[in-house]
């Protein structure tokens, strides 16, 4: 049985949930996002309330249970509050600027990246720290993996991109021989 497949979302009475079919659409303002379960869980929208069940005991349908929920509660989480990631850039004469909806990167390469940020995201940059928010957890996770392999962190300086929370293992240079 899935613990977390079968704890309700509960959310406020400022976002509007409707189920039409197998698709659940969450809405707050101007933003709404569209959950399609596939017909993989059953739902049942009671007030501010969502719960999710199985279809039937096979191991499929029970993981799918709790991925399900677990999407649901990340869009309300996201239309509420919102999510945010910080990127770091570590190097001489790396650098990132915001320019409307492009981010311009220059990381060591002989030309500057831009990148053009997709709906939905909004990036600031303070000195070497780039902070994405915004309301989908995964195009959010999606767009500051792709801003991080542009120069992924190498291990002897630590130059590179990097989540703020993430450490990098370090290992030691060469040593001469005596």
């Amino acid at each position: 049985m899935s613990r977390i497949g079968k704890l309700p979302v509960q959310f406020a009475s400022d976002i509007a949930v409707s189920a039409n079919g197998n698709v659940i659409t969450f809405a707050k303002g101007k933003n709404s996002v569209d959950l399609d379960t596939k017909g993989n869980v059953a739902f049942n929208l009671d007030g501010s309330v969502l719960t999710f069940a199985t279809l039937s005991d096979s191991r499929a349908h029970r993981a799918f249970w709790g991925t399900y929920r677990a999407l649901a509660q990340n869009i309300v989480t996201g239309l509420t509050t919102g999510y945010a990631k910080v990127l770091e850039i570590n190097g001489v004469g790396y650098r990132a600027a915001v320019n409307g909806r492009v981010l311009n990167l220059q990381l060591g390469f002989s030309h500057d990246i831009n990148y053009e940020l997709p709906e939905g995201i909004e990036a600031t940059v303070e000195k070497n720290a780039i902070t994405l928010k915004g309301h989908d957890k995964q195009s959010l996770g999606q767009v500051a993996a792709e801003i991080r392999s542009f120069r992924p962190p190498e291990p002897y300086k630590g130059k590179g991109v990097k989540y703020a929370e993430e450490t990098i293992a370090r290992k030691a240079g060469k040593t001469s021989k005596k």
